[in-house]
């Protein structure tokens, strides 16, 4: 479990291809990696990975192939900078929302707009993200809790104040790039929640005529 704060700007060092349809990544992150051990969780641009080795400053995680095809690692080269987050401790201020790492789709930049003292960037979004996407809610991209400033058919846009746009990748990706996205997980159980009582003929307890 993760908050969307992001806590570091780390930088891809190596990708291996293992075959089978699956990478190792190896990633640079210092502060990270300070308490790292094997079997911890790290989102990488918003993605869960799990540690299998840390060195120097260094930690590798496995990346399936399931990863790979749902989400914008499979994009990634050395160098690249990449957000870091550790898993949330349950002692830990909830500083954005509940976000689990686990991607729904990919987005893309389609447009940036600079201002005075913010930026604002509309993301196009698959069609069956759309739903979980309100005014005023919060949506993970890559990795970043943020809050939806507007939406569209099939576009949402965010405000990215200048410590978003300086400690993340979202100040430097340009028109086109695609970015990872989570939605509120809190949308889709309501969504699976009501669905089942409709399906069922109403809600529980709900009295079977109008009538008193």
């Amino acid at each position: 479990m993760f908050t969307g704060i992001v806590e570091e700007l780390g930088e891809v060092v190596r990708v291996t291809d293992t075959g089978g349809d699956s990478a190792l990544v190896a990633v640079r992150g210092p502060l990270v990696t300070s308490d790292a051990r094997h079997g911890d969780s790290i989102a990488v641009n918003g993605v869960c990975l799990t540690v299998v080795d840390v060195e120097e400053g260094v930690f590798t995680a496995d990346v399936m192939g399931e990863t790979l095809r749902r989400s914008a690692l499979g994009a990634l080269r050395v160098g690249d900078p990449v957000n870091l987050e550790r898993a949330a401790a349950l002692n830990s201020r909830l500083g954005g929302h509940i976000v689990q790492g686990h991607v729904d789709g990919v987005g893309e930049i389609v447009a940036r707009e600079p201002a005075a003292q913010w930026e604002t960037v509309r993301f196009r979004l698959p069609a069956d993200l759309a739903r979980y996407v309100v005014e005023k809610g919060s949506i993970t991209i890559d990795g970043v809790s943020l809050t939806v400033a507007a939406v569209g058919d099939d576009w949402f846009a965010v405000g990215l104040i200048p410590t978003t746009l300086k400690l993340t990748t979202l100040g430097a990706k340009g028109v086109g790039e695609p970015v990872n996205l989570e939605v509120d997980v809190l949308a889709k159980y309501v969504e699976r929640l009501l669905g089942d009582r409709l399906a069922g003929g109403g809600l529980p307890g709900a009295p079977a005529g109008g009538g008193r």
